[in-house]
């Protein structure tokens, strides 16, 4: 389904997800812990795709973050809390902090950019935490571009290269990509998985979720295998 790695030998795992997400640092959480549970995580290699929530934010939203959250959903003030509270509470569970107290919105095309930047270094699971992190927890405006340079660096990118991408346009066909693919894979909410290119994951399942269809792929790949 999705172009990621031709070997045979590897199982890939594509997930869409934006960085300002709350369940898709959640979803991240739970597929790291099914993973720690997958006889064959060693085979396993995953692509962080570009997902904006939304496209048409500036680089920084000020105002409460329920607030924010009632007005986008259409909720009523204390309906947002509760939600936002919920988030706090299931994250804890995962080990994933929540500061929405603290949180700065705004565009996240730079993010992605840097991601993909990321992948082409070998740190895109680097980047991605980070990114994950200061957003929601460290209160950092991730639409800033001088604050997703210096947490692309705290990651581990090179500071000239950080540079380079971030004043040019590089990897924004690779952003716009990999929407237009979740457009056609029908997808509307994140985090998306889709493991193996051909079996599909929607929102932040339990990791024993994720662990069943990790067996279930690596079982059925290995059927294919012995059949050909």
């Amino acid at each position: 389904m999705t172009p990621t790695d031709t070997d045979v030998a590897v199982l890939p795992i594509d997930i869409w997800s934006d960085v300002v997400c709350p369940w898709c640092a959640i979803g991240k959480a739970n597929l790291e812990q099914a993973l720690s549970q997958f006889d064959h995580a060693d085979q396993v290699v995953v692509r962080w795709h570009s997902f904006e929530l939304d496209p048409n934010a500036p680089a920084v939203r000020q105002g409460d973050y329920a607030a924010m959250i009632a007005k986008k959903y259409g909720m009523e003030p204390e309906q947002a809390r509760t939600q936002v509270e919920a988030m706090t509470a299931r994250g804890a569970e995962v080990g994933v902090s929540f500061r929405f107290d603290r949180v700065q919105p705004g565009n996240t095309f730079d993010a992605h950019r840097l991601i993909q930047f990321g992948a082409l270094r070998g740190l895109q699971s680097e980047v991605k935490s980070r990114l994950l992190r200061g957003y929601l927890h460290d209160g950092e405006a991730i639409g800033l571009p001088e604050v997703v340079h210096r947490l692309g660096v705290e990651a581990g990118l090179d500071p000239d290269e950080v540079t380079a991408v971030l004043e040019s346009d590089a990897f924004a066909e690779e952003v716009r990509a990999d929407e237009v693919l979740a457009a056609q894979l029908q997808v509307t909410g994140v985090p998306f998985f889709v493991i193996d290119r051909r079996l599909a994951v929607a929102g932040a399942q339990p990791p024993e979720v994720l662990l069943e269809v990790l067996d279930r792929a690596w079982a059925e790949r290995s059927a294919d295998s012995d059949g050909a």
